[in-house]
């Protein structure tokens, strides 16, 4: 067998194969579905995956409202952000973020941020993602497939 006849193939933005998805998160740990979805966004479970190149799925997140956390997380666990002003540090629970307008999509977005890639390619990753707090979404056109997250390792 002649090993110089196999070459690497490198998928490029023109070649790779994005699908629409959409995934319920009605009874899902947070931090389960959200290694998943960024996995899912990152391409890794496709056999085509290249680390430098954007050839994941276009994910569509709905009943984000009725995600859950593990333990006691639900209020003992601290968001922090900051105003940019002096003593402008602002501390909030899921518990008080959920109160909010889009509350949940924040978690959403925050957990499976911090689980992409840092720089470019992790910012036009987010970009993908599409987070509805209600069971219905925008994106019918796109006649994306419903899937069950649960399959997925």
């Amino acid at each position: 067998m002649n090993t110089l006849s196999y070459k690497t193939i490198s998928v490029n933005k023109e070649t790779a194969k994005k699908e629409w998805v959409v995934v319920d998160a009605s009874n899902q740990i947070v931090g389960r579905l959200c290694s998943k979805v960024a996995k899912l966004l990152r391409g890794k479970y496709k056999p085509t995956f290249t680390p430098h190149v954007d050839c994941g799925d276009n994910v569509i997140i709905i009943n984000a409202d009725k995600i859950i956390f593990s333990g006691n997380k639900e209020t003992d666990k601290v968001y922090t952000r900051y105003t940019g002003y002096p003593g402008g540090q602002r501390f909030n629970t899921p518990a008080q973020l959920r109160q909010k307008k889009d509350g949940a999509e924040r978690i959403i977005r925050h957990a499976v941020k911090g689980m992409l890639p840092k720089g470019p390619l992790g910012r036009s990753l987010m970009s993908n993602l599409y987070v509805y707090e209600g069971s219905e979404h925008k994106q019918e056109a796109q006649q994306p497939k419903s899937i069950d997250i649960n399959q997925y390792k």
